[in-house]
């Protein structure tokens, strides 16, 4: 696969595992780190928010990526319209890229008003969990700002929730015929949204949506599996952090999942996980590290 190059960055899929921290300008992240305590203040530099505050520590842990969001997407959250979506995302691109204007951003936003603002703000990717297929005008606004695209499978149906307190929200999952087949053929289907746009390939990267209409056991497999999927041909991003499969499974809350994040990021770029989406920066990329240190020689 072609070097991914934006501005001055240049990402050379096979080389190295590309760490992306998570930035939730949110009230009701299911991890418990959002910014915005509920009810939801504007954001500002100086409202204690603290959005560039956790870029710098990113950053100097070794983040080659930030990606914020200002919509919860933890299994039953309620969805917000874009002008809120706006309102908590706009100001921390602007505060991050006062301080760190090379600082590469990801918009993580299925919205087409939301992103067009956000790359104009200095967000350069745009990562769609929906993959191009909730608003039909996104693929246009991606191809039109010529930005690197993240398109992420997701089956994701609110009726389909397992609620436990100290666990979290759950996806029961959906009905698969074949798990890894039918994810790679609606990953595909996405690509070609993004084709149909003027999206070259170069462009685009898959996503195969750990967490989102999925079991536990799905998720597994997935990350298992994830080697077939970028047999497709598409650098992968892998989203396992803190998610509940990992909670179910180890029998822990969110903010105890850190050695079950560090063994799915591992397992991940062991098979093919080019860049790897978390909360804990800092330790992640030191899993990402010792992992490339085997793995990629």
């Amino acid at each position: 696969m072609k070097p991914l190059i934006i501005g001055s960055h240049t990402l050379a899929w096979g080389e190295r595992t590309y760490v992306m921290g998570i930035l939730n300008i949110t009230p009701d992240s299911f991890s418990g780190d959002g910014l915005l305590p509920p009810p939801a203040p504007p954001f500002s530099a100086g409202n204690g928010g603290g959005a560039e505050g956790v870029a710098r520590r990113f950053l100097a842990a070794g983040a080659d990526i930030l990606d914020i969001g200002g919509e919860s997407t933890r299994p039953g959250s309620q969805p917000v319209d874009a002008e809120e979506e706006l309102r908590r995302v706009l100001p921390a691109i602007r505060a991050i890229t006062s301080e760190f204007p090379d600082a590469l951003i990801s918009i993580d936003t299925y919205k087409a008003a939301v992103a067009e603002a956000a790359l104009k703000a200095g967000a350069r990717i745009v990562n769609d969990v929906w993959g191009l297929r909730a608003d039909p005008r996104l693929s246009e606004v991606v191809s039109s700002f010529q930005c690197p695209v993240i398109l992420m499978h997701n089956r994701s149906k609110p009726a389909n929730v397992e609620v436990r307190e100290r666990l979290g929200n759950a996806y029961i999952g959906s009905n698969y015929e074949n798990l890894v087949e039918d994810v790679k053929r609606e990953l595909m289907d996405s690509v070609a949204i993004a084709r149909s746009a003027g999206i070259p390939d170069e462009r685009i990267l898959l996503d195969p949506g750990i967490g989102f209409g999925k079991t536990i056991e799905q998720n597994l497999e997935l990350i298992n599996r994830l080697d077939e999927i970028r047999l497709l041909g598409f650098p992968i991003l892998l989203g396992p952090s803190r998610k509940s499969f990992i909670g179910y499974t180890l029998d822990l809350p969110p903010d105890q999942r850190l050695e079950g994040t560090a063994a799915a990021v591992a397992v991940g770029i062991t098979r093919g996980a080019d860049i790897v989406r978390v909360h804990d920066v800092g330790y992640m990329v030191r899993v990402a590290r010792m992992t490339d240190a085997i793995t990629r020689r």
